[in-house]
């Protein structure tokens, strides 16, 4: 039951994949310990320079003779409009002295190079042979699609709607992640608007499933082995996990990120756009509503990140949870603190045992 046709593609011995969580949650060695234990690990990449990339796959390379996978953000076009920024500024300037580091300017050109070269990137996951590169917030080029097909890399796509999911396909991807409303972290949209891509993953998968042929990957909210067949009942052939491996023993989260979300209730995620200025899902705290009633004059993405980006790092260094960005999914409070290798076993386990009941 467990073994269909992504498991075959991806060479895994189970249908789940570790989410790509950008910003340091996937180190080499959590990367390495997931796919040694028949998942496909995959390294968060959007944060990091081509240098950086190439030193991590090569140490994750060290680790596990297994499949583990890159996942990129593709570049999306935005406005740097001095004025937003400058208000924004002032604005902040309020919670560089809450968390008593030094005001700041941000200067425009470090917000016009916050994307590393990503075609730097598409070529260090050439050259290092990386067998599997996943893609969020869009989709490549072509020309990009046709240098990957061409040194036989296995590319996957991030869809929040059907319509997303189709232009996967039309590119000649070889699966789609279908990210449900209930997901932790960015919202992956990219043709369709916020609020049309609010979609439930118990209604997505089917409405995916029925206009693809690419094999679907279920990704929001899934924590157990429950939510592993409920995909699988509804077509999707495996499973992206996010917060339930970011609360794992290994993982490169911040601890106060995973005290966060293992002490957390069921109504304490919310959207927002205030710590990058694309919409995420994560952990309430001070800075998420406060920040709501500036929503309508929060610059886009990538510029709020950068202007955000001191204060998240003096409050992680400080371990106070109110200014981080606590990226989670609706599902939080069934999040463990326990070994990968133990939460791939009970989630395996418990699939089993549903599937022989049924």
């Amino acid at each position: 039951m467990l073994k269909n046709e992504i498991t075959k593609l991806l060479g895994l011995d189970y249908p789940i994949i570790q989410a790509p969580m950008a910003g340091g949650i996937t180190t080499s060695k959590f990367v390495a310990i997931v796919s040694n234990n028949g998942a496909l690990g995959m390294i968060g990449a959007g944060y990091l320079s081509a240098h950086e990339l190439r030193q991590q796959i090569r140490e994750v390379k060290q680790l596990t003779a297994n499949n583990f996978g890159v996942n990129l953000f593709v570049p999306n076009d935005f406005q740097i409009k001095e004025d937003e920024v400058e208000m924004m500024n002032k604005l902040l300037n309020h919670y560089h002295g809450e968390l008593n580091i030094p005001v700041e300017k941000v200067i425009l050109p470090i917000v016009e190079n916050v994307f590393h070269s990503y075609m730097e990137q598409i070529q260090v996951v050439i050259e290092e042979n990386v067998p599997i590169c996943s893609f969020t917030f869009g989709i490549p080029t072509v020309e990009v699609m046709g240098k990957l097909k061409h040194y036989n890399v296995i590319t996957i796509g991030t869809a929040t709607t059907v319509t997303e999911a189709v232009a996967i396909e039309k590119i000649e991807m070889d699966a789609v992640v279908v990210q449900g409303s209930e997901a932790g972290g960015h919202r992956s949209n990219f043709l369709s608007d916020h609020e049309e891509s609010l979609i439930g993953l118990m209604t997505l998968i089917p409405q995916v499933v029925d206009n693809v042929s690419i094999p679907v990957i279920a990704a929001g909210g899934i924590m157990d082995g429950r939510g592993l067949m409920a995909a699988l009942c509804l077509g999707s052939k495996a499973v992206q996990m996010g917060t339930a491996f970011l609360t794992c023993e290994e993982s490169g989260a911040h601890q106060v990120h995973k005290e966060s979300i293992l002490h957390s209730k069921q109504d304490d995620t919310k959207l927002t756009r205030a710590f990058s200025g694309r919409w995420a899902r994560g952990m309430k705290n001070k800075f998420i509503e406060e920040m709501q009633n500036h929503e309508a004059s929060i610059p886009g993405f990538p510029v709020q990140n950068v202007l955000t980006q001191s204060i998240r790092k003096a409050s992680a260094n400080q371990n106070n949870k109110q200014y981080m960005s606590l990226w989670s999914g609706q599902n939080s409070t069934l999040a463990r603190i326990e070994t990968v290798e133990r939460l791939i076993q009970r989630v395996i386990e418990q699939a089993n045992r549903i599937y022989q009941n049924v």
